[in-house]
């Protein structure tokens, strides 16, 4: 089966989008898209002295009148954990 000439240009056409699509992509990335978020959002695991320290913590600025969003922006935590601990 032979490509024609019309098909080709096509294919190449097909080619160049799927180029600028690609390098969008690793734009969006560099300059902080989804995969990056990830990755500067890692989870932490607390245990034992740690996590109560840190909830006592938590606890004590919500007393002082912070923010729970600056909070959260803070720690990397969500809000809805900082509202769960009462």
């Amino acid at each position: 089966m032979q490509l024609t000439a019309a098909d080709a240009a096509q294919l190449k056409k097909i080619i160049s989008i799927a180029q600028t699509l690609l390098e969008k992509a690793g734009e969006k990335e560099a300059k902080g898209g989804r995969a990056a978020a990830g990755a500067r959002n890692a989870r932490i695991r607390r245990s034992g002295k740690d996590l109560s320290a840190f909830r006592k913590m938590l606890k004590a600025e919500r007393k002082a009148g912070v923010p729970v969003a600056d909070l959260a922006r803070k720690h990397g935590i969500s809000p809805s954990y900082i509202y769960q601990l009462g």
